[in-house]
């Protein structure tokens, strides 16, 4: 781990052993973070803040640059751990690293932009003006799909606007967060950056309940979300929790079929489907289902599964088997209630190591199945027909989650009405999952509170004063006595 700027065992000498999914070798081992180490790491943190939320916002904005440079300098050792302890390919995470990258320019710039703002006063010979100021420390408790990117979704601003961190990564990956920070952290103020591995009783919810954490910053679970609100809202902190979610995409019966096949398997079975933004829910429109449905097949079935590290793998291991059992459960049901798959859902017998499925196509789905209307977090498509579009915005809309959706057409009237009509955060029209530095990403509904990116993501981490300073002096006439 890594506390005040040094590298420790904590206090347990239990280790955590880190599995490659893709062969099941173990590829290192970990300290089980216990609650003391959670601490220890609140406490250097602390002290940290009290140096680092002075610095100007110009030296602040180097420091991030630098970590940005050093991140580049490693950028083929970090994609290749990474490859090895998540399992996507290669391809998926030189793209998750140059987000990473670019997101600690991003915020370096941001961050000495603006600090508040002037406004104007209620009387003559009064100054009236609002600060943004850093709370102090926060926790971010990262998950196991993108360890880096979401990490740094956090990680930038929250030390951009003069906060310091304490780091829990998923004892799943947490390999390339403990890279990161030895490669990239190294200049900064001791305390500043803290890493905390271990499982989630243990180091999450120590950190989450400590009183000197004023802000938790969470990407996971809906239940484990509602844990971290019940947990901390006795004391009020601030909570920026990105819940997961059931993404829908509606296929409009003008759009091009190539177009449209390849972007769902794409949003799709982008890392395996263990995505948060995944398209879990497909509405086509009943005059191109069966030609749609025929085609997405076809091109899913050519998809490779295998290793990430193989140039000619497209598709990647599930993290574990417990998520595979998942995935499996919810289709298993899905065909027990009349749904028919039309490829896929099987383990691959010419794969005898790792944690593989094939990504499955499903038809004859409604929304009285999990497969519907649980999170899957698996390789599933699964299509359903509507008739209009009245109904295909009223299908898109009846979920608990609201985090993101898309729509496939080149009508700009149906554009208008989904994205005025549709309850989620990111709306997407022809190109899905595509994210932009300066758009807010975060989901309405249950899909959690906040948001990541943008000027929005940078504010997350800064809270509000307003200063009314009366330059002029003198008794009021309002004040007593009346």
């Amino acid at each position: 781990m890594y506390i005040n700027g040094e590298y420790t065992t904590g206090k347990s000498t239990e280790r955590i052993p880190i599995i490659n999914p893709a062969t099941e070798e173990i590829l290192e081992e970990v300290p089980r973070g216990t609650p003391e180490d959670a601490v220890a790491a609140v406490e250097a943190a602390g002290a940290a803040f009290q140096i680092w939320k002075r610095m100007p916002a110009n030296e602040r904005a180097a420091a991030l640059h630098e970590v940005a440079t050093k991140i580049r300098a490693h950028h083929d050792e970090i994609v290749r751990l990474l490859t090895q302890e998540e399992g996507k390919p290669i391809p998926e995470h030189e793209e998750e690293l140059w987000w990473v990258e670019e997101t600690f320019d991003y915020y370096a710039e941001l961050a000495r932009h603006e600090r508040g703002r002037v406004i104007p006063p209620g009387e003559t010979g009064q100054f009236n003006f609002v600060i943004k100021e850093p709370y102090g420390v926060v926790a971010c408790i990262v998950p196991w799909n993108y360890p880096l990117l979401l990490l740094a979704w956090k990680m930038a601003p929250a030390l951009a606007a003069g906060n310091t961190i304490v780091i829990k990564p998923s004892e799943l990956t947490p390999l390339a967060t403990l890279k990161l920070v030895e490669v990239a952290c190294d200049h900064l103020p001791p305390g500043v950056v803290n890493v905390v591995t271990g499982f989630g009783p243990e180091v999450g919810e120590p950190l989450v309940t400590h009183p000197d954490v004023p802000v938790i910053a969470f990407t996971g679970s809906l239940a484990v979300g509602q844990r971290i609100a019940s947990l901390t809202a006795p004391m009020m902190k601030k909570l920026h929790l990105e819940l997961g979610g059931k993404d829908p995409m509606v296929i409009a019966p003008d759009v091009a079929m190539d177009q449209a096949v390849s972007g769902l398997a794409y949003s799709a079975l982008l890392n395996t489907g263990q995505v948060c933004t995944s398209t879990e829910r497909v509405y086509v429109h009943e005059s191109i289902m069966p030609q749609f449905s025929e085609e997405l097949a076809d091109f899913v079935g050519k998809l490779r599964l295998g290793n990430g590290l193989d140039d000619d793998t497209d598709i990647g291991p599930m993290i574990r088997d417990k998520f595979r059992v998942k995935v499996e459960e919810q289709l298993s049901e899905a065909v027990a209630a009349g749904a028919k798959t039309l490829i896929g859902g099987q383990r691959p017998p010419q794969i005898s190591k790792g944690f593989f499925l094939t990504p499955a196509v499903v038809t004859n789905v409604d929304h009285s199945m999990r497969l519907m209307t649980e999170e899957t977090f698996g390789p599933v498509i699964p299509l359903m027909p509507y008739k209009d579009f009245d109904e295909a915005i009223r299908l898109a809309n009846d979920c608990k989650y609201g985090l993101g959706a898309c729509l496939m057409t080149y009508d700009a009237r149906l554009v208008k009405r989904f994205f005025e009509e549709v309850k989620a955060g990111t709306i997407w029209i022809n190109d899905p999952l595509t994210d932009n530095f300066a758009g807010p990403f975060g989901g309405m509904k249950m899909s959690g509170l906040g948001r990541e990116l943008g000027q929005e993501g940078l504010d997350e981490f800064y809270e509000v004063k307003h200063v009314h300073w009366d330059i002029e002096g003198g008794v009021k006439d309002f004040w007593y006595p009346y």
